[in-house]
């Protein structure tokens, strides 16, 4: 099951700046990183990811019991209405109503906290791949590192670049800087949040 690969994947950051704004000059060094890589490999995205099958496996078994609940009554319903009195018959459909909407509502609620448990498990995952990438950028004196997974806009590039092992290697460390780094020229721009699904996690 993928799903915070999926989410974590679109949401790393693309370009990380030495400097806000700054364009392309002689003697500025360039790397690229690859994002699906990072966050496949990163430590710990296994162990986030078992937490989060198991935590939303109870959402999903909620949601299933709630939804064989309705369609139940929804089949009992159109199996006996020719033979009940309108009464009945609307009495039922009311019920049927009400719980179709306590499903959409109580679907809604795990979503939500499906979503923001995702979130949870995820931003370490993340703050600590940005910055191994931070760390090895300042390292390395490079002035941009790229995101070159397919879908970027990099259509071709030099291999050598490629920092990806580099950065897995800090991480497996644990020498990732905590701290932030001191700004240098303007300042840099801020990552993206994360991206989440709208639908339960499905296996």
């Amino acid at each position: 099951m993928r799903v915070l690969l999926r989410a974590a994947s679109a949401a790393l950051v693309l370009v990380i700046f030495a400097a806000a704004g700054a364009s392309a000059q002689s003697g500025q060094k360039f790397a690229f990183i690859r994002s699906s890589v990072l966050l496949d490999q990163a430590p710990g995205r296994a162990e986030a990811e078992a937490q989060f099958d198991k935590e939303t496996g109870a959402y999903q078994e909620q949601i299933k019991r709630m939804s064989d609940s309705l369609n139940a009554m929804v089949a009992d319903f159109e199996k006996t209405q020719a033979s009940i009195s309108a009464a009945t018959r609307d009495t039922r459909g009311k019920a049927i109503q009400a719980k179709q909407a306590e499903y959409e509502r109580r679907t809604r609620d795990l979503q939500q906290k499906a979503q923001a448990r995702q979130s949870e498990l995820v931003q370490p995952i993340l703050d600590r791949v940005k910055a191994a990438i931070e760390d090895l950028r300042v390292e390395g004196g490079y002035s941009f590192v790229f995101n070159a997974d397919q879908g970027s806009s990099i259509v071709a590039m030099d291999k050598n670049l490629d920092i990806t092992d580099r950065v897995l290697a800090k991480l497996r460390s644990g020498t990732v800087s905590t701290t932030p780094k001191p700004a240098t020229g303007a300042p840099t721009a801020a990552p993206s949040g994360v991206t989440r699904p709208q639908t339960p996690p499905q296996d």
